[in-house]
């Protein structure tokens, strides 16, 4: 918590003495736009906008409004442990503090060249540590699996762009294996687990053991993160705010980091 409160403070005087140079860094927007390409499951209703009115109104102004409708699990995205573990929090109970962290950035991409199926290792984690130490407790940690440059692509994103049911017998794409989500929940005790693909759980999951095994900790997952090739194994800290709907077991995401300046 400390760590948080430090942080907001110096993100807050950074935004008061920028004009002085005393403090600066670069935002990166982990966020993919939420548009009719945006991606959902193959068994969703994907992301929708339509226009309520766009023009010059009888008053000589302009003004435009729109509506749009989307399910809670697609684009990028939060799952909230009760989205697989009954009893576990929601996207509104989960504290802001467990979504406004350190980050760090596992990279794997030259096992998914090869695997498109490829999951995330407990070796993976170690070797990673071995250049950049031991992972912080209360990180949020953010799987770079390469995915992120198929995007919107489907078929290359997730291995088919067929919808329905029988489409998801036919996904295709990276995710975290059960005995690291374990390890990382137990042994480094994280505030969440991301990737840049569909689902924390590889595409070829058919009891979901990733999800299972973090929400039961109540570690909510966020999915379809953009843009991690930007971000710095570590020094940079993540904000993942949800829309904040009332017992819902998701949310559309808007993640970003912030990596200050040395």
């Amino acid at each position: 918590m400390k760590k948080i409160i430090t942080f907001l403070l110096i993100l807050s005087l950074s935004f008061l003495s920028n004009a002085n140079g005393l403090f600066t860094g670069e935002w990166i927007d982990l966020t993919h736009d939420f548009s009719e390409e945006a991606i959902y499951w193959p068994t969703a209703e994907t992301f929708k906008k339509k226009t309520v009115y766009e023009g010059q109104t009888d008053a000589g102004y302009f003004y435009s409004a729109f509506k749009f409708s989307a399910e809670e699990h697609g684009g990028t995205h939060i799952d909230a442990p009760i989205h697989f573990v009954e009893n576990r929090k929601t996207v509104d109970q989960i504290p802001i503090e467990q979504l406004i962290a350190p980050g760090v950035v596992i990279r794997i991409t030259d096992k998914t060249k090869e695997n498109r199926n490829y999951q995330l290792s407990i070796e993976d984690i170690l070797n990673w540590e071995k250049l950049n130490g031991k992972i912080p407790e209360n990180s949020i940690v953010l799987i770079d699996t390469g995915s992120s440059k198929f995007w919107p692509n489907r078929k290359k994103y997730m291995g088919t762009d067929e919808r329905g049911p029988n489409a998801v017998a036919k996904l295709s794409f990276p995710g975290i294996h059960p005995h690291a989500a374990e390890f990382l929940a137990t042994r480094r005790k994280i505030n969440a687990l991301g990737i840049d693909s569909p689902s924390i759980d590889f595409g070829g999951s058919k009891l979901f053991r990733t999800h299972r095994i973090l929400f039961n900790k109540n570690i909510p997952g966020l999915e379809n993160v953009a843009n991690l090739d930007k971000l710095p194994a570590k020094g940079f800290m993540i904000i993942a705010l949800p829309m904040k709907i009332k017992g819902g077991s998701g949310s559309p995401l808007r993640i970003v980091a912030f990596i200050a300046s040395k």
